[in-house]
């Protein structure tokens, strides 16, 4: 169903708006008619249109004062504008029309099919705009409340999640059986991974729906990356595969949070897809004045096809030793994070040298980039 379309027509001969209406008004195109300058105003502050046919020659306002007007205005200064004059084709009308903000000029006596042909034209390109402006504030609108039920369903899953990782804690404490306790191991591991779900869900609906708001302070790199080393020793997660070294002046402007995240996230990522026996190489450098490098190393490669593509969203590959694939969120978190910091991330991978994400980050933040 086609929707309304206004056209307004200014002319100050009643007899002109009356066969120029006979022409282009439908069913779904409404003319708004105005004999001067003043009223055509009066109509443009409460009626949107899709044109505004303007005779040139009238009384107090020509069309060109109009046109001008038109054009001054936040409202209406999109608005197309055709002149219609009796005048001769004279050089000077048209430049003085076209600076007016004119997209054509027709001239009296107004040929039927031209003007219905040049209407239905603009009629047809405002319909569109409409329908586009609509479709977008529907996408924005679902967009809202998909990020909205994400986040509310993460929040959701954190009470759950803690009590189930906590009885697995008291199971570790009062039973020595290995069976029992091999089971609580398996638990927390699993806990653990669906709070990273969790966090990485709660993430991606900050950075769609309000952007990353980051809490910058300076903070030296090698302990941070440290403290995560430690929680995952702590945790079981097999931190024995773990090479971590640092070089140079580590000590940086740095949203504490956001950063130790961007490394438990590969870290974690290294220790799910890259190959069992190889150690992981963690290794933070400030040997440059500006900036402070990290990388975390592992073996194994990520085929060339794929390569390119691992910062985006849901993008997940799949360990081969347990088919376990993740949400492909956490390396997009990671790009943000560090884009988001005036930094970035790359990743490099063959055979020979495994694969090697790198992250470069201002030893300064300057604040605004995000």
């Amino acid at each position: 169903m086609a929707t309304n379309v206004n056209v307004l027509v200014v002319d100050d001969v009643e007899q002109n708006l009356t066969a120029i209406e006979a022409l282009i008004a439908g069913p779904d195109v409404t003319v708004l008619k105005a004999t001067s300058g003043i009223a055509a105003l009066e109509l443009l502050l409460v009626h949107d249109v899709a044109l505004a046919l303007l005779d040139v020659q009238m009384p107090n306002m020509d069309g060109f004062e109009l046109a001008s007007l038109i054009r001054g205005s936040e409202r209406t200064r999109a608005i197309p504008l055709i002149f219609l004059t009796a005048a001769a084709r004279e050089p000077e009308k048209f430049f003085k029309g076209y600076g007016a903000g004119a997209v054509d000029f027709l001239y009296k006596p107004i040929d039927a099919g031209v003007l219905q042909s040049k209407v239905g034209v603009f009629v047809a390109l405002d319909r569109q705009r409409k329908q586009l402006a609509a479709q977008l504030e529907e996408l924005t609108q679902a967009l809202k409340l998909n990020e909205m039920f994400t986040a509310v369903l993460s929040h959701d899953l954190r009470n759950p999640l803690s009590s189930v990782a906590n009885g697995a804690a008291v199971l570790l404490k009062m039973s020595g059986d290995p069976g029992v306790t091999r089971t609580a191991r398996r638990i927390q591991t699993t806990t653990r991974r669906m709070g990273n779900m969790v966090e990485q869900l709660l993430d991606l609906a900050r950075i769609r729906s309000q952007g990353l708001r980051l809490n910058v302070c300076s903070a030296d790199y090698a302990e941070l990356c440290g403290a995560i080393v430690d929680e995952m020793e702590a945790a079981g997660d097999g931190t024995a595969r773990i090479e971590f070294e640092q070089a140079g002046d580590v000590q940086g402007e740095v949203d504490v949070d956001r950063f130790s995240q961007m490394i438990s996230n590969l870290v974690g990522n290294a220790m799910q897809h890259g190959t069992p026996d190889a150690p992981i190489r963690l290794r933070v450098d400030g040997s440059a004045p500006e900036r402070i490098t990290v990388s975390v190393q592992n073996g194994g490669s990520i085929p060339t096809g794929q390569l390119p593509h691992v910062f985006e969203l849901f993008r997940s590959g799949e360990n081969e030793n347990t088919g376990h694939r993740g949400l492909g969120l956490g390396l997009f978190i990671v790009k943000k994070f560090a884009v988001a910091h005036g930094g970035d991330v790359t990743a490099t991978s063959s055979p020979a040298a495994g694969t090697i994400f790198e992250i470069s980050m201002p030893r300064a933040f300057a604040h605004g980039v995000h």
